[in-house]
């Protein structure tokens, strides 16, 4: 087995020649895995918490959610048993025990030393500013599971967590992070990436609420308020920006395209239009809508010398110049500890946006908006996202969806309108919209300009 050598900027040791799954191995025989601070128990905390248990080389030491005793039956899903701890002490005494620490407090967990990397699974954008701002300042490796959050401040996030030593990433399993291994597998092989996108999961009813969804969201053990993110395509928007703010690219058109495309003709619909496809743009994410296309994700990558042609040809892969690379399912929440394990034992992300966005999620009203009316969360009553480029999105003056819970309307918007910044004006109690004002400060350093 190859040798385990240097610091990484937290202190614990970097593998050296070892796969990941050697390097857990190896945590886990000499005794010292990898320990998870993870904020947020709920759907997609248990499932980590559950996942975690399966591994090797890694544990979940403490987490952090407002009602511990949703702490204790992720827990007791994984087989393991929770001690309530209010400090430092109390959440080190209950590693000892075997057992996972569970508090109320992210900022315990965040500084805590007995922590090497913190998983943000609270699925709300203020909450993600909070747990990454003080996981960085503490010198922890941050894995944000909170897309909203990352198309609202990431740019900023990432920056600040280098300047500290430390990896920001989106977490695998997500289709972003499932994505963007196939946008670097076509970009490590030399060739260009015409589009990158997602199947869309569930129907696109873009006017869709809670209160239709109660049954559903029952039946499947979701929040309805989540399950209409999807439905209505917020999340869709949410996601597709966040690759190409990773990737530097664009929605080809405000909303994108979102075709029936099946998957065998991905390449066809997925192309320029002087070629027969949709696209006025190379570099675009998108998505589909198409049967057969979700769970999985899609790069369509151009390859016209004649040689690999012949050869894609030969792989049964189509005659080109455009080729679809598709990756049939992620697991959402049960690939996230790679990311927590790739970050603590390699320095890695898996991804993470760029320092200037390209890509905005802005808000279309669901129905009429009134002034005064204060804007509920995503995946509720009043807005729905909408992908943008930054260029649009700075012309329109969009309100940034993860600004958007808590504003209050200055004037009426009607139904199917964007909600710009002169519409609604956020909250500035809120950290996130402190936090967007110094992203948009060092954007406009970089001498491009700022628009929240």
């Amino acid at each position: 087995m190859a040798a385990i050598h240097s610091p990484s900027p937290t202190g614990a040791p970097i593998a050296a020649g070892l796969s990941l799954a050697e390097a857990l191995e190896h945590r886990q025989k000499t005794g010292k895995p990898v320990r998870v601070g993870l904020i947020g128990a709920g759907q997609m905390g248990t499932d980590i918490v559950v996942q975690v248990a399966q591994m090797q080389g890694i544990e979940i030491a403490a987490v952090a959610d407002i009602a511990p005793d949703r702490v204790s039956q992720a827990a007791a899903l994984a087989g393991q048993e929770v001690d309530i701890v209010s400090d430092n002490a109390g959440l080190e005494a209950a590693g000892r025990r075997g057992r996972i620490a569970a508090t109320n407090s992210l900022d315990l967990i965040c500084r805590s030393p007995a922590i090497d990397v913190i998983i943000d699974a609270t699925g709300n954008p203020e909450a993600g500013s909070r747990v990454a701002l003080t996981a960085i300042a503490a010198r922890k490796h941050i894995v944000m599971m909170n897309v909203e959050a990352d198309i609202t401040i990431g740019s900023y996030l990432a920056v600040e967590a280098a300047k500290a030593g430390v990896v920001y990433t989106l977490g695998a399993g997500d289709e972003p992070a499932a994505a963007m291994e196939l946008i670097n597998f076509v970009r490590a092989m030399g060739y260009p990436v015409v589009a990158a996108g997602k199947g869309k999961n569930n129907p696109f009813r873009i006017d869709a609420v809670p209160a239709d969804y109660v049954e559903e969201a029952t039946r499947r053990n979701m929040n309805p308020r989540m399950l209409v993110e999807f439905v209505d395509g917020s999340k869709t928007m949410v996601e597709m920006v966040a690759i190409a703010n990773a990737c530097g690219f664009v929605p080809d058109i405000p909303g994108m395209h979102g075709p029936a495309a099946p998957r065998a003709e991905l390449q066809d619909y997925f192309c320029p239009k002087e070629e027969g496809g949709l696209l006025s743009n190379k570099g675009v994410v998108d998505f589909s809508v198409a049967k057969g296309v979700a769970p999985g994700v899609f790069v369509i990558a151009e390859m016209r010398h004649p040689r690999v042609r012949e050869r894609m040809s030969d792989l049964h892969l189509g005659p080109g110049p455009y080729y679809s690379f598709f990756r049939p399912y992620h697991l959402t929440s049960l690939e996230v500890p790679l990311s927590a394990a790739a970050a603590v034992l390699f320095g890695q992300s898996h991804m993470r946006p760029l320092p200037v966005p390209t890509a905005e999620v802005g808000c279309v009203a669901k129905r009429d908006l009134a002034v005064g009316e204060t804007l509920d969360a995503i995946g509720e009553y009043g807005y729905r996202g909408f992908a943008l480029s930054r260029v649009d999105s700075l012309a329109r003056k969009a309100l940034p969806i993860g600004l958007a819970q808590g504003a209050t309307m200055t004037r009426p918007v009607r139904k199917g309108e964007l909600i710009t910044l002169a519409d609604a004006a956020p909250d500035e109690r809120l950290k996130i919209v402190e936090v967007r004002r110094a992203q948009e400060a060092m954007i406009a350093a970089l001498g491009q300009g700022a628009s929240a």
